[in-house]
């Protein structure tokens, strides 16, 4: 049931304070928000500024236990400091360095937002210690058997904590527009590396025991942490892949563009801020393509499709260290300032690295699912504004290609009107003026009527705030799909294989079989799996598409290997379209959930939120 109420107010302070390093004045010059709808905390009371973990990550009980120490201002003197929890058990808290025992309160807990932990300050405190254990079942962590990951003999914990599940894992103000510096001592079984959102190991350290910085602020949705049979291999001085064993070359190999992916962003809009940039490769059942951890972008398996056809989803995560790591989004509501400028972002860092046609496929493929999201969105056209009012509900449900591909087509839709040299030096003062602070829509629009006058005429106020998609929104064109496209119409008239090119790249296959979904029946999956054997495609993108027109039209020779795909990858994107084709076509309704039966277990608690809701219908 959506709130029929408005946040009136959202707006930023500076954070004070007298810091002595770089990154403390950093954290000063941060930007903070009140009225986040999401959040327990009082920012304009008591806000955090740095953490400091010392816990162990037990993998039989299947929790993290420790102690969280959080460094504060006390800016009115506050009695009460809040934090966010969710399924934490607290077992006691102490003030300052002596840890002097004081009283904490837990609030009875809330749908989505978990329990707010209290706890008795005093005016001149800056330190509290909080002792704490997480729940086998927090919403944030997945625990994995050894039979879950590549190697199949050790066990892997990863957490996820966008949007607000941070506080299932660590006592903490969870909203995107408070910042903090965080360092941490982690204890884990002595045959399994830790890495985290921070200064990272590269090898094994036989006590187990390994300690992390992450220098720079950060909000608190970009903690991440990730134990396992992990090792590394560099790809540059400042560039590598984590990834198990069994994946490590692999992943590597696809990665090896990934410098000139850096290279080709600096040039762009500046400086990366963060020191280094890797990536891992995680086990199949993460929910995202990749979640850009700063430092440490953790990816999807499911990218490595051997011919680096799929490495733009690096891009875009590499885009995050600007858009969103750098200058993040005030509150959830404001989720398109991250992921619409980090789509635009992406595209320019593939344009440089692989040529305008690369990119143009790319944004040809965005607005098709942009019109989809669009057209499923037709009985909440709410969803549908870039500004959302997401108060009592999970922010996850603002998750959806309005914030990214809308939010694309606005910053394009600028670019054509004002030129693209404007439009870049736009986005360097902008990435460089707002860095490590936050920003809401508002703000946003106000610092663009300042730098850019001229935009006033845009009716940028009806993209944001309106319904659908604005008449002014360019449509892309691609000259390589417009020769998919006559391709596939000689196909559809004589299901010839000739009229197809086998040498086509991913993005001109998908886009085909886009073009077929209400062209075609049985016999010409049947005809085209015998000539170009889709349904054993190594391809994760290209089989999430081809399973769901064989669903469509009962195609029931792919169904084995869709069955496979779906207990095997946990990664939304992919599971929420064939299940639904599943659920719509009543000839496979009883096999979607007999499939989904089995494959629960291994989905992330992100995934298993949306499904379980398709599941009921």
């Amino acid at each position: 049931m959506k709130h029929l109420f408005l946040i009136l107010l959202t707006f930023l302070l500076a954070c004070g304070g007298s810091q002595t390093t770089e990154e403390k004045t950093q954290t000063q010059t941060s930007m903070q928000t009140q009225g986040d709808v999401h959040s327990f905390a009082q920012p304009e009371n008591a806000q955090m500024t740095d953490l400091g973990l010392d816990i162990k990550v037990d993998f039989d009980k299947k929790i993290i236990v420790g102690k969280a120490s959080i460094t504060f201002e006390n800016k009115k003197s506050a009695k009460q400091l809040f934090l966010d929890t969710k399924e934490l058990t607290i077992k006691r808290v102490t003030l300052g360095k002596p840890e002097k025992e004081t009283k904490f309160q837990l609030s009875k807990e809330q749908a989505y937002k978990g329990s707010a932990l209290a706890i008795d300050i005093e005016a001149d405190t800056k330190l509290v210690n909080i002792y704490y254990e997480t729940s086998p079942t927090a919403g944030a962590l997945q625990w994995l058997s050894p039979a879950q990951t590549a190697g199949k003999q050790k066990p892997f914990l990863f957490t996820q904590s966008q949007a607000i599940l941070a506080r299932t894992w660590v006592p903490c103000q969870d909203s995107p527009g408070i910042r903090f510096t965080y360092s941490a001592k982690v204890e884990v079984p002595k045959d399994l590396l830790a890495v985290m959102s921070a200064e990272n190991p590269i090898k094994l350290d036989k006590s187990g025991i390994y300690e992390f910085k992450m220098p720079q602020p950060i909000p608190a949705y970009l903690l991440a942490l990730a134990v396992g049979e992990i090792d590394f291999v560099p790809l540059s001085e400042n560039t590598g892949v984590y990834a198990e064993p069994a994946l490590l070359r692999k992943s590597a190999d696809e990665f090896v563009d990934l410098p000139k992916m850096l290279a080709a962003a600096e040039k762009l809009y500046g400086k990366y801020a963060w020191g280094r940039y890797d990536v891992i490769v995680l086990p199949p059942s993460f929910p995202f393509g990749g979640m850009e951890n700063p430092r440490l972008t953790f990816a999807t398996p499911t990218i490595i499709a051997g011919d680096r056809s799929l490495v733009s989803l690096i891009a875009h995560e590499l885009a995050h260290s600007w858009s969103g790591n750098l200058v993040t989004n005030a509150t959830w509501n404001d989720f398109w300032l991250n992921e619409g400028f980090t789509v635009y972002f992406e595209r320019r860092i593939m344009e440089a690295v692989q040529g305008k046609s690369y990119a143009d496929m790319l944004a040809l493929l965005g607005y098709q699912d942009l019109q989809e999201t669009l057209a499923d969105l037709k009985e909440k056209p709410e969803d549908t504004q870039l500004k959302l009012n997401l108060a009592g509900r999970d922010p996850d449900e603002g998750v959806s290609d309005i914030a990214y591909e809308k939010g694309f087509f606005l910053l394009r839709m600028i670019e054509e009107a004002i030129g693209r040299e404007k439009m870049d030096n736009f986005l360097k003062k902008y990435f460089t003026e707002n860095a490590f602070k936050v920003m809401d829509t508002e703000r946003f629009l106000t610092y663009l009527q300042k730098e850019l006058p001229e935009t006033d005429k845009l009716n940028l106020k009806e993209w944001i705030y309106q319904t659908g998609l604005p008449q002014n929104c360019p449509v892309p064109k691609s000259e390589r799909f417009d020769h998919v496209g006559s391709a596939s119409g000689c196909y559809i008239k004589t299901m010839q294989k000739d009229c197809l090119d086998a040498q086509w790249n991913s993005h001109e296959w998908l886009y085909f079989l886009r073009l077929l979904a209400r062209s075609v029946n049985s016999a010409y999956l049947e005809d085209l799996d015998k000539n170009f054997h889709f349904t054993d495609s190594g391809n994760s993108e290209i089989l999430a598409q081809w399973f769901q027109l064989a669903i469509q039209s009962d195609y029931d020779k792919a169904y084995p290997a869709m069955e496979k795909f779906l207990t095997s990858v946990g990664r939304r994107k992919f599971l929420v379209p064939i299940y639904a084709a599943l659920l719509k076509n009543p000839k496979t309704k009883a096999l979607a959930k007999e499939i989904y039966t089995q494959a629960r277990p291994n989905y992330h608690f992100v995934a298993v939120n949306t499904l379980d809701e398709m599941m009921k219908k």
